[in-house]
Parts: structure tokens; C-alpha cells; sequence
């Protein structure tokens, strides 16, 4: 699944993102794209031991991919 979080404001695209991590299963995995790096859902992730990888994007653009652990 991929979520587009560009052109919105925060903190919705943590909160959409959060949204659906919580109704994911343990294994499963999330890519995000957002307008910029989301350094307070970073630590939302490192919180909750989720593993998630930053690629950045030519449109300036970063695509987050994150994998849901645990449960």
C-alpha cells in the first residue's frame, strides 16, 4: 500500500500514516511519500520498533517505506 502525504499540512500526514499502520498486521509493510522528512513520526516509529527506510525522491519528495513489527 502507498499513501500519498504530499500537499497536506501536519500533522495529517502522521496521523493518516499512524491511521493505518494500526489497522496493518505485524509483517506487513507501508510506503508513504511525503514533502518532507518526517522527523516527529520518526520517533513515533523508533517508538514502537517499526522498521522504515528513507529513500528521497528527484521531485524533492521523500518515500518513506516502513514495516510494521510486533503487535
Amino acid at each position: 500500500m502507498i499513501i500519498d502525504n504530499r500537499g497536506l499540512e501536519p500533522p495529517q500526514p502522521m496521523m493518516r500514516t499512524l491511521k493505518a499502520l494500526d489497522k496493518m498486521n505485524s509483517g506487513e509493510s507501508l510506503a508513504i511519500i511525503n514533502d518532507r522528512r518526517p522527523m516527529f513520526l520518526y520517533e513515533e516509529l523508533n517508538e514502537r520498533g517499526y522498521l522504515h527506510e528513507t529513500e528521497p525522491q528527484e521531485d524533492g519528495s521523500f518515500k518513506i517505506s516502513i514495516t510494521k513489527t510486533g503487535d
